[in-house]
């Protein structure tokens, strides 16, 4: 009997061993029962939204800072989790063949970043450019980043606005929509785009025009932080206390009139200390003054129906502005807004 113990209690001994051991080599392995279970989770959470053909996030976008631009990639990524490009086009005031072509061409010369709305009336010209460069490129959807804005007219009724948009621009979703102006019912506008993200046809949302005092009024109202914010910025006009106080908050800022607005351009360009610093790279005006943006961390978006200024626009990646290039441009400001808003 004390032989048929002994027997038993070496064998369970022997047991117990072999589990230990096996333990350890997974342990070493970093492979673990719950690891294990949480791994099969995620690979089938993965090949979902594979599925679903919804964007990820990979590894190297998850350790990017929000706000941070990427020059390498000549993108940012928003504290949405989408990515966007730092530089694209602006389509105010061209009319539908030619925001067509301007559209293609950007897409064409690698731009990725359109600009658009309501009232500029082009939305649907934008969305036609989209398409067309999508079958005749081979540019994937998900790589273009269409921007629209409804305006304050529309906040009474915004799902109306939004469906509109949607229906206009016809390319799947919106990549990100602002409210054009602060006016009655913005709250209410922004709220119903709010849903419109959870519903997955608008992706990022934004503000246009909102400086210190709206933003303080109107951030505190809303459930989605805005990820960018549009207002007008030029050597002459830099918002230089709005700009770190949209920043800070997480918020990107984007720059609209980059080269002074209709009437004031020449004047712009045709500045002394832009054109020596242009002479010194030898690039022109308008390309230092869009460098000169993405060194302070603001997205351009300059306007242009004109093919050889959209391809001249996107060649910002050959030449870095110094310290004291950037200070110059600095001394410019004059505080001189070019439009009333």
């Amino acid at each position: 009997m004390n032989g048929k113990r002994r027997l038993a209690a070496c064998m369970a001994f022997t047991l117990i061993l072999i589990c230990l051991s096996a333990c350890q080599a997974a342990g070493k392995a970093g492979f673990t029962p719950d690891t294990e279970a949480q791994s099969i989770r995620e690979n089938a959470h993965t090949e979902e939204l594979k599925g679903k053909g919804e964007s990820m996030v990979s590894p190297t976008n998850a350790e990017k800072q929000t706000g941070v631009f990427d020059f390498e990639n000549r993108t940012v990524l928003l504290n949405s989790g989408y990515t966007m490009p730092i530089l694209g086009l602006g389509t105010y005031a061209l009319d539908y063949d030619t925001c067509v072509n301007s559209v293609k061409t950007l897409l064409r010369n690698g731009g990725r970043l359109i600009d658009t709305a309501y009232m500029y009336g082009n939305e649907e010209a934008v969305g036609e450019g989209v398409r067309q460069a999508v079958a005749e490129y081979g540019i994937p959807r998900e790589e273009i980043f269409v921007i629209t804005k409804i305006y304050p007219n529309q906040f009474r009724d915004p799902e109306a606005a939004i469906d509109m948009a949607l229906e206009k621009l016809n390319i799947g979703y919106i990549d990100m929509m602002l409210l054009h102006h602060p006016g009655t019912d913005d709250v209410k506008a922004y709220k119903a785009m709010e849903r419109y993200v959870e519903q997955g046809k608008i992706r990022s949302l934004g503000l246009s025009n909102w400086y210190i005092k709206e933003l303080t009024a109107f951030l505190p109202q809303v459930t989605i932080l805005p990820a960018l914010v549009q207002n007008e910025i030029h050597p002459y006009y830099q918002e230089q206390e709005v700009v770190p106080f949209i920043q800070e908050k997480g918020i990107v800022v984007q720059c609209w009139y980059p080269l002074g607005g209709r009437g004031y351009t020449a004047e712009l360009l045709g500045d002394e200390t832009i054109c020596a610093i242009a002479e010194a790279h030898g690039v022109s005006s308008a390309q230092v003054i869009l460098r000169w943006d993405l060194q302070r961390g603001i997205v351009v978006i300059p306007g242009s129906g004109n093919p050889d200024h959209i391809r001249e626009n996107l060649d910002l990646f050959g030449f870095e502005l110094t310290d004291e290039e950037m200070k110059q441009i600095t001394r410019l400001d004059r505080n001189e807004k070019h439009d009333w808003y």
